[in-house]
């Protein structure tokens, strides 16, 4: 862990502090002083949305899902359905197909 004991002191007009809070909220930062420190050295902060994400992670959860009750299934029958087995290539594709599409959107953050 870094150990910070050089303190910088800034003064800001009430309009600054309130340009900050909000710049602060847009990024979805809550501690300033990290805040202030990224925007000093760098001067950009990103925030991804991490929607596209969360909604392949509720598809392979859901495929996961398929894919145990079709082993339950055959496991305790013997035998798999066509229709399970295509039901569950088409959620492989369409996790593939968000996938390539997230990490198209990726390569072009710079």
């Amino acid at each position: 862990m870094k150990v910070r004991n050089q303190e910088l002191r800034a003064l800001f007009t009430p309009e600054e502090v309130e340009q900050l809070k909000q710049r602060m909220a847009e990024a979805g930062v809550r501690n300033r002083s990290a805040f202030i420190r990224k925007m000093a050295l760098d001067g950009y902060i990103i925030k991804l949305d991490t929607s596209d994400i969360r909604e392949m992670i509720s598809l392979l959860r859901h495929s996961s899902n398929n894919l145990n009750q079709i082993a339950k299934k055959a496991n305790s029958t013997g035998t798999i359905y066509g229709a399970d087995i295509a039901d569950l290539q088409v959620k492989q594709d369409e996790i593939w197909e968000l996938a390539r599409e997230i990490a198209a959107r990726l390569s072009t953050i710079q």
